[in-house]
């Protein structure tokens, strides 16, 4: 019903004249958007005075809220939070209310030339020039049903906003047979590009001194991950190489951990018999595990993290710079 009344515009999307690239997608979570976000800025920042605008789920402030070096993920959201600590160049913003946000930001930082808005696709009072949704090659939209029967937040009929529609965490090597079948499955429409990306996972570093890194080739007794993400799985399968047993601590997507929280993992950490250990979480927990609530339980476990990026297949990375770089170019704000 929502969504019907923004097509009939009875409810009220609005236009901004500057390139707004939203990434998001149909289901809850787990496919993959702060690494795509992060490709982007990457792709973009070299050229253009890149900002990002998230609505900081899960942070404990509300409105709009410009990151500065004293937010953390229970201020900003961890989405936010690691965004602003990876790239220094970049202006990070977080309001729920994205129209708001994009005014505000353009005022605060009117040298911006782009606005990447994370997980906004059904945020349709904001109309955006280029949207790219998201679908796990594991759990495709296609195959998945609307809540409380699947993880969908609308229709599948809502891919058909979209300008690029990606299929993430799809196995390294991917067959033409594959693409295809995958591709007559999901059914673009004309206009829409299908393209396939994979993850790539950076060296494990301490959270606590990140120039200290583990070898590659490092194999450990035991690993303990606590993972407090959608989907963990390609994580604990990159981990799964790296030892001879994986224990997994799982707490609800965007979980904000307690003392108590730190206490369990204490718990099981001191309970693996074993020198050759590790303790292991993502990168969106590592944020969270900074919030200054915890910081001084957090600070006496040795927590790594693990860095996770996004790569294309073949000829998919061209045409996905090709698309968005285009698109910046046409609609290249005039200050």
């Amino acid at each position: 019903m929502r969504n019907l009344l923004f097509d009939l515009k009875i409810l009220p999307s609005t236009n901004f004249k500057l390139p707004l690239i939203s990434v998001g997608n149909l289901s809850t979570g787990g496919t993959g958007k702060t690494p795509h976000v992060e490709y982007l800025i990457n792709l973009l920042s070299d050229t253009y005075n890149v900002s990002t605008l998230s609505r900081g789920y899960g942070r404990k402030t509300s409105g709009f809220r410009l990151a500065q070096p004293q937010d953390h993920a229970g201020t900003i959201g961890d989405e936010p939070a690691q965004f602003y600590n990876k790239f220094q160049k970049l202006t990070v913003a977080a309001d729920e209310k994205r129209r708001n946000g994009i005014k505000k930001l353009l005022t605060l930082r009117p040298e911006t030339d782009v606005i990447l808005l994370d997980d906004a696709f059904q945020h349709r009072y904001v109309k955006p020039g280029m949207s790219v949704l998201l679908t796990d090659y594991h759990k495709l939209y296609t195959k998945d049903y609307l809540l409380p029967f699947g993880t969908l937040r609308e229709s599948r009929k809502g891919m058909k906003r979209a300008n690029i529609i990606i299929i993430t965490k799809t196995p390294n090597v991917l067959s033409p047979f594959e693409r295809k079948s995958i591709i007559d499955a999901v059914k673009p429409l004309p206009n829409q590009a299908v393209l396939f990306s994979f993850v790539k996972y950076g060296a494990i570093r301490s959270l606590w001194n990140h120039e200290e890194t583990i070898e590659a080739d490092c194999h450990y007794g035991v690993i303990l991950l606590v993972a407090g993400i959608a989907n963990p799985y390609p994580l604990e399968y990159e981990l799964k190489g790296k030892c001879n047993e994986l224990t997994t601590i799982r707490f609800k997507d965007h979980h904000k951990y307690t003392s108590e929280d730190i206490e369990v993992i204490k718990r099981n950490y001191s309970d693996i018999y074993t020198r050759n250990k590790l303790l292991v979480t993502t990168e969106k927990d590592a944020m969270r595990m900074l919030d200054p609530a915890i910081l001084e339980h957090a600070s006496q476990l040795p927590f790594y993290y693990i860095p996770m990026e996004v790569e294309f297949h073949n000829g998919d990375k061209q045409s996905f710079h090709e698309i968005i770089l285009n698109y910046v170019r046409q609609n290249k704000r005039e200050r």
